[in-house]
């Protein structure tokens, strides 16, 4: 008899589908996924809403590590022996999170070449980001970090058209992603606003205008 061929894999079927170590959760705006100092055992997938990824110290100060979208992964740091979480991942949305167990990944990541190289592009595109974002803390002002924060969170420099800001973000929030105070937030969003970079309208509409402000010397 012939042998029955081997279904070709499809990551977003994969990512999309509950099975042996993958399940997916709903939650509600808030809701926590994993806790800071929680065992480390799972890499986590967003199918749908957004998520923020904080740090608290000791002191009780936090601080927003990231804002991530539908397509994002976390938790990865299991991946490499991490034991307990380093931060904190909460929805910003109405989210649909899938959880898939260290094993699991770690079986598909060997066993399956073209998943291993979306997963690896991933991240390496978040790790440009990430030293993007230290580049920023260490030699801009307050303001362009702010604005460069905005154009992010707007997909600016994304495939794709730019989209306004989905989720109701705070100031404190805001704050807390640019490392400065909320009452310096209030007032760069104000002058952004008046310069017509901005819109509130319901929700934030970033414009392409404000890349003068990253872009200024």
């Amino acid at each position: 008899m012939a042998k029955k061929a081997k279904s070709k894999f499809d990551p977003k079927v994969f990512l999309a589908t509950v099975d042996g170590g993958r399940k997916v959760s709903n939650h509600r705006k808030d809701d926590v996924i994993f806790s800071q100092g929680a065992p480390a055992d799972a890499v986590f997938y967003i199918q749908k809403g957004k998520v923020k990824v904080a740090v608290t110290s000791e002191q009780g100060k936090e601080a927003v590590v990231a804002i991530l979208d539908a397509g994002s992964f976390l938790g990865e740091g299991c991946l490499i022996g991490q034991p307990l979480r380093l931060a904190r991942a909460t929805t910003m949305t109405d989210s649909s999170v899938m959880r898939v167990e260290k094993a699991e990944m770690v079986r598909v990541l060997h066993a399956e070449p073209i998943f291993g190289e979306i997963f690896t592009a991933y991240l390496l595109t978040r790790n440009s980001r990430i030293e993007g974002d230290l580049v920023d803390q260490l030699f801009n002002s307050s303001e362009k970090r702010l604005a460069r924060t905005l154009l992010l969170l707007a997909n600016f420099g994304k495939e794709g058209a730019p989209e306004p800001v989905l989720a109701k973000i705070s100031q404190e929030t805001l704050a807390e992603m640019v490392g400065t105070t909320r009452s310096r937030v209030s007032k760069f969003m104000n002058k952004f606003r008046k310069l017509g970079l901005i819109d509130y309208n319901g929700k934030l509409q970033v414009h392409s205008s404000l890349l003068s402000v990253v872009l200024h010397d």
